[in-house]
């Protein structure tokens, strides 16, 4: 493979990128097996995090744009998750079709639950790691969302 076309910032972010391509299948299926008796996947644990977290209902599309994920995928676990009770809609008054997404009590209540469980688990796996590193870790990490938004952005 030819790498002389990298710049040395280039290939050393191209090596990160790949890190975290396998970091991300780690956590999920470290996530997965975390929240598995409680009847959740990562995938449906990260759609009730961003509903749990959100400062007030929002629709489905624009929990897939906070995720930077597709609007289907987070459409089908919405629509497993309501079937079950965990997640319910409210009419929204910007848009007749795209309801707003809340948790049922239910819902808070499996939300919770899985918090309790990741509490411990996250608290061991950050005893090894500096707060220096994982703040300077995010900060490169939110520089690259962003630049790759502008260029979604400016390719749309």
């Amino acid at each position: 493979m030819a790498n002389d076309q990298w710049t040395e910032a280039g290939e050393a972010l191209t090596a990160l990128i790949l890190d975290v391509f396998k970091l991300n299948g780690r956590l999920l299926v470290a996530g997965d097996r975390l929240v598995a008796k409680l009847g959740l996947t990562s995938a449906r644990w990260q759609v009730l995090g961003a509903i749990a977290y959100a400062e007030r209902p929002e629709s489905v599309a624009w929990h897939a744009r906070t995720m930077g994920v597709h609007r289907q995928g987070i459409q089908r676990i919405v629509n497993e998750l309501e079937k079950e009770g965990i997640v319910g809609f409210q009419p929204n008054p910007h848009h007749k079709r795209a309801h707003l997404v809340l948790l049922t009590s239910k819902g808070q209540e499996l939300f919770e639950a899985a918090l309790a469980l990741q509490i411990p688990w996250v608290n061991d796996l950050a005893s090894d790691l500096n707060l220096k590193d994982i703040a300077a870790t995010r900060r490169v990490m939110e520089q690259l969302k962003s630049s790759l938004e502008q260029q979604i952005e400016s390719n749309s």
